[in-house]
């Protein structure tokens, strides 16, 4: 059996560690970014702009199994989130289609911001999408774009992801940030190891001849009140001072799931904040 291949469109952080696991299984990867020599090392280069029309002239010319569509928007403001996202995701299969090529199946990177949900409810898969800002709304508008191509697709929507290179909120509690307790704030997150391993997992799932699902959100199995983390990272840290008042968050309450994901056999390496983020500070990730 010849090894499948994928293209990974926005071959970044998530999928940069996407294309390195894919490679320890035998896949061919080619890998678009404007600068492919920060492409882990295996990866085909396709050096190219998913903002721009024109068809990066090292496009892969034979057939390809699989897309993966992982774009950032390089301006957080709504005309850079179509750019990205809707233009973006337009573009690329616009580039399939003139080369005739049609993957067996889109995987699309979306985010757990279409769920505007705001009072610590449990969101899953089949919840109402109530995107309050322009960031859910065109998420959805791309979810769209790439269930309407007429190539088989599943949407990954992934939560808060951390890592190393994503230590916001470490640096934010070294500085001494303070949330409110009551009422609790949850948030959602997945480790940038995790999201990749979720993205290799529905891949092999799908190559190996199962159905896969429209829509799987990527999150650990533990949501928790920010205020918990925030705590549990000041004892880790040793903070011992903070700001007399506290921060609001900008974003929703709500609790994610992941029994779709789970119930199809994967599981997280960092079921919770706690692992990850030792993982992170004791350099073991």
């Amino acid at each position: 059996m010849s090894a499948p291949s994928v293209l990974i469109a926005g071959c970044g952080d998530v999928g940069g560690r996407l294309a390195t696991r894919l490679l320890g299984g035998g896949w061919q990867v080619y890998g678009l970014r404007r600068t492919v020599a920060r492409l882990p090392a295996g990866v085909l280069g396709v050096a190219g702009d998913l903002f721009g029309e024109a068809c990066p002239a090292d496009w892969p010319t034979g057939p390809l199994d699989y897309l993966v569509f992982s774009a950032a928007a390089t301006e957080h403001d709504e005309a850079g989130y179509r750019a990205a996202y809707v233009e973006g995701l337009r573009h690329v299969l616009g580039w399939l289609k003139q080369h005739g090529q049609r993957p067996k199946r889109i995987v699309f990177v979306s985010s757990s911001s279409v769920y505007g949900q705001q009072d610590g409810e449990w969101v899953d898969e089949g919840s109402e999408t109530v995107a309050a800002g322009y960031s859910g709304r065109l998420m959805l508008e791309a979810e769209q774009v790439a269930l309407g191509s007429g190539i088989p697709a599943s949407i990954v929507r992934l939560t808060g992801i951390y890592g190393p290179g994503r230590e916001w909120l470490l640096t934010q509690v070294r500085r001494g940030y303070r949330v409110a307790v009551e009422p609790p704030l949850y948030g959602n997150r997945i480790h940038a190891d995790d999201a990749a391993g979720l993205l290799a997992f529905l891949l092999e799932v799908d190559r190996g001849g199962a159905a896969l699902d429209e829509v799987y959100i990527g999150v650990d199995d533990a949501p928790a009140p920010l205020a918990e983390v925030v705590a549990w990272l000041r004892e880790y840290l040793g903070v011992t001072e903070w700001a007399e008042d506290a921060s609001v968050r900008r974003t929703g309450s709500k609790r994610c799931s992941n029994a779709r994901a789970r119930g199809l056999g994967w599981a997280p390496t960092y079921p919770s904040y706690r692992e990850g983020y030792a993982a992170i500070l004791e350099g073991r990730c």
